[in-house]
């Protein structure tokens, strides 16, 4: 099986792959491989993670799912191995291969499923055209994220991180400065700039983006802390969109308490 890879696959990826996707192929429950992320878009470097989709009848998902650590544990020196639950996705099996190490993340998908994704995986085997057809029916789309839910919210967590300074629990206020970073101005900003919303991953090929959110890290002081919630709301106002119902009121009092607590705090 010869197998094109991208010209910004390493070697360690390459090699990986052209042993693993004939194992696959040989398993008569399997329908198809596709890779995606930096493999799909050649945009691979030597830190890059290998995303395979694995496609399956539906008939023998729930055998495949109960096999999958198995079936990992065939396509190389398996380390480490783990379900994607904490992402929100448990047909996923995240593999650590190596010595030399490499991540490798296994999803498992129903064939009639594969049209319902985030991006756009390039087909390196396939047992009958199927997989290449559910990937044509549709494209993959990474979902926005939804400004008008956040704006409902983004002034109570306002007033909460106001209230854990207030409080003197610094780590929780740090924690919850990189909520916002992650869940409200990374994806904000990246969506403005063009790039995938996808929390603050590669924001560093925005320049001004990062330099923006630069200004939201704080150490554990309390004063370091509101200097850096008062640039999280300013950078908040900056990369809203202008076409939001502002909840005017919601800002107003979690203003008003953060130059509160400002003034206990000086």
């Amino acid at each position: 099986m010869q197998i094109r890879h991208p010209s910004s696959a390493p070697q360690l990826h390459r090699d990986f792959l052209d042993r693993a996707v004939p194992i696959l192929a040989a398993d008569p429950r399997l329908l198809g491989v596709a890779a995606a992320g930096s493999y799909a878009t050649d945009s691979m470097d030597d830190y890059s993670d290998v995303d395979l989709v694995v496609a399956c009848e539906a008939s023998s998902f729930d055998e495949v799912m109960q096999a999958r650590k198995q079936i990992a544990a065939t396509l190389g020196r398996l380390a480490a191995a783990f379900t994607g639950e904490h992402v929100g996705e448990s047909r996923l099996l995240i593999c650590l291969y190596g010595p030399p190490a490499l991540h490798v993340d296994l999803k498992f998908v129903r064939v009639e499923d594969l049209a319902d994704r985030v991006d756009e995986p390039f087909v390196l085997w396939e047992r009958d055209g199927r997989m290449s057809a559910a990937y044509a029916s549709q494209k993959g789309k990474f979902p926005p994220p939804d400004q008008q839910w956040i704006e409902d919210r983004f002034w109570v967590w306002v007033h909460y991180g106001a209230s854990k300074i207030a409080r003197g629990e610094l780590q929780e206020a740090l924690e919850f400065l990189s909520f916002l970073r992650v869940g409200v101005l990374g994806p904000l900003g990246l969506e403005r700039a063009g790039m995938v919303p996808a929390g603050v991953r590669r924001v560093e090929r925005s320049p001004e983006l990062a330099a923006l959110l630069r200004t939201t890290v704080s150490t554990l002081d309390p004063g370091a802390l509101l200097v850096a919630l008062d640039n999280t709301i300013a950078a908040y106002r900056l990369v809203r969109a202008p076409t939001l119902r502002v909840n005017a009121d919601g800002e107003h009092v979690a203003i008003e308490f953060l130059d509160r607590i400002r003034k206990q705090i000086a």
